[in-house]
């Protein structure tokens, strides 16, 4: 999860709150002093960070928390509003009949973001997606795009022998105009100089793009904005892509010195494969950032190929408390579709499914690697042993250790993984609050309180 130094922050700052049901004045000063040096640790800007560092000030002396909420709670319902405040409502895009303009400096991860993109959009809309290279600076771009989207029915238009990028935008508009949508990604320099602008500004007349989109590194921070500013000045910039935002304790000044400059951040890139792009919505990420889980932000990662049907299946066995290793099976086979462990986590909130949200990085890559071996020690099981797994005993064990080439102890510790998740999923079904939760972040994520 993105920000991850600004999470730990926030949550240390309130941390004085447990217990309490009213603060001092110094303790409330406190409070507000670890809030702020927790955004500008992750680079915000020091001006919005004040000014949220005042109104948090202001809410929590002037506002009683709800009935039945807590003081904590309260203080990071009132961080949630003003955080997405900050960084703005999301932009609306018509998925139809677009070209988009892919513009940014060298180094910025542009042509993956372009290639992401499309692959996003023809996913999402089951539409027919081109792209054109017209990168004729940096060798290779084009044989980057292709190998990209070389699984991908999306169609790369390029021409690696040509040097003028003007020519091949026409060529390729002609060539692969009657896609529903048309990607044209363009050269980066170190800088906007002078011969950078006067292409772009070419292209940009020539294709006539309904979209300008501009892709900046997060580990550029608070430069982000002067950066968006001179872009938006040159072809008029209609979004912004947030890249590497994953990597980088710099991401919440590219994040905040975006939204100062008015151009909405549309999509943001959390990893390095093809489906690692997010389309940006604040509310969604502030509600992951401060633990409340973005339940439909998780239905959005699930593949094509995911049965829902199967899904569905399965989740009610888990909530009903019949939860065999054939059911582990094929939950970890669906998670290993969906993303890593931490990104399916960094969706679900923090207090469910016995805070598994609040495990460290190093607990969720040892889950990670687990997964994998836990699935080939299921493979050497007899069908039997699957779905009746209290038969699991010492020559069974020594078995199926021999057979899929692991030790005793690691059936042992797959045993043991699947009993707490078998008891983890009984609580949730005995938990009438968390069920109703649950089905609350499947709908309206407004005002819903967080999980402590």
């Amino acid at each position: 999860m993105a920000l991850e130094g600004l999470k730990s922050g926030i949550f240390g700052a309130i941390a004085a709150l447990k217990g309490k049901r009213k603060l001092d004045e110094a303790e409330l000063a406190e409070m507000v002093r670890s809030i702020r040096r927790a955004l500008l640790e992750a680079d915000f800007n020091v001006r919005q960070t004040k000014e949220i560092s005042e109104r948090l000030d202001t809410r929590m002396r002037e506002e009683e928390p709800r009935p039945g909420v807590n003081l904590q709670t309260h203080a990071l319902n009132i961080l949630y509003t003003e955080l997405v405040r900050m960084l703005g409502a999301p932009r609306e895009i018509v998925p139809h009949n677009q070209t988009i303009l892919m513009v940014g400096l060298y180094g910025q991860g542009k042509t993956t973001t372009t290639a992401k993109l499309a692959e996003w959009w023809r996913k999402r809309h089951n539409m027919k997606v081109a792209v054109i290279e017209a990168d004729v600076h940096r060798p290779g771009a084009y044989a980057q795009l292709k190998q990209l989207l070389a699984d991908s029915p999306v169609e790369v238009y390029g021409e690696p022998e040509e040097s003028d990028a003007l020519v091949i935008v026409k060529n390729g508009l002609e060539a692969v105009g009657g896609a529903d949508l048309v990607i044209v990604d363009t050269a980066g320099r170190d800088r906007l100089d002078q011969d950078l602008q006067d292409e772009l500004d070419a292209i940009h007349r020539v294709a006539n793009a309904t979209e300008r989109f501009l892709v900046i590194d997060a580990q550029v921070g608070q430069a982000a904005g002067p950066v968006a500013a001179s872009f938006h000045d040159l072809v008029g910039v209609t979004g912004v892509i947030v890249t590497k935002l994953d990597g980088t304790a710099r991401g919440g000044g590219a994040l905040s010195a975006v939204a100062t400059t008015g151009a909405p951040i549309v999509f943001i890139g959390e990893g390095e494969k093809i489906e690692d792009l997010e389309k940006f919505e604040a509310d969604r990420f502030i509600s992951r950032l401060l633990g409340m889980g973005d339940i439909r932000g998780l239905i959005d990662l699930a593949p094509e190929d995911l049965d829902a049907e199967e899904a569905a299946r399965i989740a009610e066995r888990l909530m009903s408390g019949r939860f065999t290793l054939n059911d582990m099976y094929k939950q970890m086979e669906m998670m290993s579709k969906i993303g890593t462990v931490d990104k399916i986590l960094s969706h679900m909130p923090m207090g469910f499914f016995g805070g598994m949200g609040n495990m460290s990085k190093k607990q969720k890559e040892e889950m990670q690697d687990n997964l994998e071996r836990f699935r080939v020690i299921m493979d050497s099981m007899t069908a039997h042993e699957k779905n009746e797994p209290t038969v699991l005993k010492r020559e069974r064990i020594k078995r199926i250790a021999r057979g899929s080439g692991t030790t005793e102890k690691d059936v042992r510790d797959l045993i043991a993984q699947w009993k707490r998740s078998r008891k983890m999923m009984k609580g949730v079904k005995g938990d009438r609050r968390l069920r109703k939760r649950m089905k609350k972040m499947m709908g309206d994520m407004d005002d819903v309180d967080m999980p402590m």
